[in-house]
C-alpha cells in the first residue's frame, strides 16, 4: 500500500486539530477570491482557484504514489464543492468577507443533521446543543435578513447546503480512498463544474460575463490561492478520517476569527460590539466540542478492551 491509501487509527485529537487549523486558514482564500473579483467574474475566479489548486497538487499526488483512477464519488464531492466556491464567489462580490461567512455559518447545523440522517452518526443532545449555540452566535455576528443584504444574502445559505453534502461526501470517501487522490479529483471535477457554468455564462450573457485573461497580479494570486487551497483542503481531508462530520461541524465556527481580523485588515470592515460578542459565543461552542471529544477519547482509550 502507498501512504495515500494506508488506513490509519482514528485519533480525534489529531482531526479536531486539523480541522481547526484549517479553519483558521481558510478565510485567507476568501480574501484572495475577492480581490481576484476586483476584474473576474466569481466562476473564472472559482475554476482559476480549481486550476491552480490541481498543478500544485500533482506533483505531490505523483510522489506519494501515483495517481488513481476517479470514482463516482470524487464527482459528487467535486460537484458539491464547486457549486459552494461559486455561491460563496458571488456573496464576496456584494458583501463583507464576515458576513457572508457568519451567513454561511448554517452549514454546520445542517452538516450535523444530515450526517445522523445519511451516515447514522451520534447525535446527541449535548453536540446538537452546541452546534446550535454556535449558530446563535453566528446570527449575533451577522443578523442577516434580506432587508439588509437583499438577494446576495441568499448565496451563502445556498453554499452551505452544497458545502455540507460536500462534507458528508469527503467524509464517507475518507474511509475507503486516499486523502491525496480524494482532494485532486475533487479539485478536477470543481474546476470542470466551474468551467461549465463559465460556458454557459459566456453564452447566455458575453457582456455581463466575460472570460478575461489574467494579468500577472491575478496570476500570482492565483497561484497564491492555489497552494493555501491545497493546504487547508487536505488538512479537511486528513481530519475526516479521525473525527465525525458532526464533531467537526461546530469547530467550523472558529473561521469567524480569521475571517473579521482579515476583513478588517484588508478592506477595512470594523467590526461592532455585537459582532465581538456573537463571535466569543462561537469561540465558546467551538472549546466546549473540543474539551468534550478529548475527554470522551481518554475515556475509551482507558476502557480496558471488550
Amino acid at each position: 500500500m502507498t501512504a495515500d491509501t494506508t488506513p490509519t487509527a482514528p485519533k480525534p485529537i489529531l482531526g479536531m486539530g486539523l480541522m481547526i487549523g484549517a479553519m483558521l486558514i481558510a478565510p485567507g482564500l476568501d480574501v484572495i477570491a475577492k480581490l481576484l473579483m476586483e476584474r473576474l467574474t466569481p466562476a473564472e475566479t472559482g475554476a482559476g482557484r480549481f486550476l491552480a489548486q490541481s498543478i500544485v497538487m500533482l506533483p505531490i499526488i505523483l510522489f506519494a504514489g501515483g495517481l488513481k483512477r476517479p470514482r463516482p464519488g470524487h464527482a459528487a464531492a467535486g460537484m458539491f464543492f464547486g457549486l459552494t466556491i461559486l455561491a460563496i464567489n458571488l456573496a464576496l462580490r456584494e458583501m463583507p468577507v464576515a458576513n457572508t461567512i457568519a451567513i454561511f455559518f448554517v452549514e454546520p447545523l445542517i452538516l450535523t443533521l444530515l450526517a445522523a440522517l445519511i451516515l447514522g452518526e451520534r447525535l446527541g443532545w449535548r453536540r446538537l446543543a452546541a452546534v446550535a449555540v454556535g449558530l446563535i452566535g453566528a446570527l449575533v455576528v451577522l443578523r442577516p435578513n434580506l432587508a439588509a443584504f437583499g438577494w446576495a444574502a441568499v448565496y451563502p445559505l445556498a453554499a452551505a447546503l452544497c458545502f455540507a453534502s460536500y462534507m458528508l461526501v469527503t467524509r464517507a470517501m475518507s474511509r475507503t480512498g486516499g486523502p491525496l487522490t480524494l482532494q485532486f479529483w475533487t479539485g478536477v471535477f470543481a474546476m470542470l463544474t466551474l468551467g461549465a457554468g463559465m460556458a454557459v455564462g459566456a453564452l447566455a450573457a458575453p457582456e455581463a460575463a466575460p472570460v478575461l485573461l489574467p494579468n500577472g497580479r491575478e496570476l500570482a494570486l492565483f497561484l497564491l490561492i492555489g497552494v493555501f487551497a491545497a493546504l487547508v483542503h487536505q488538512m479537511i481531508t486528513r481530519a475526516l478520517m479521525h473525527i465525525e462530520a458532526g464533531v467537526a461541524a461546530p469547530l467550523q465556527y472558529i473561521e469567524i476569527v480569521s475571517a473579521t481580523l482579515l476583513g478588517l485588515a484588508v478592506f477595512g470592515d470594523f467590526p461592532d460590539a455585537l459582532t465581538w460578542a456573537g463571535t466569543a459565543i462561537i469561540i465558546a461552542a467551538g472549546i466546549y466540542v473540543f474539551h468534550r471529544e478529548r475527554r470522551l477519547a481518554r475515556i475509551a482509550a482507558a476502557a480496558p478492551p471488550p
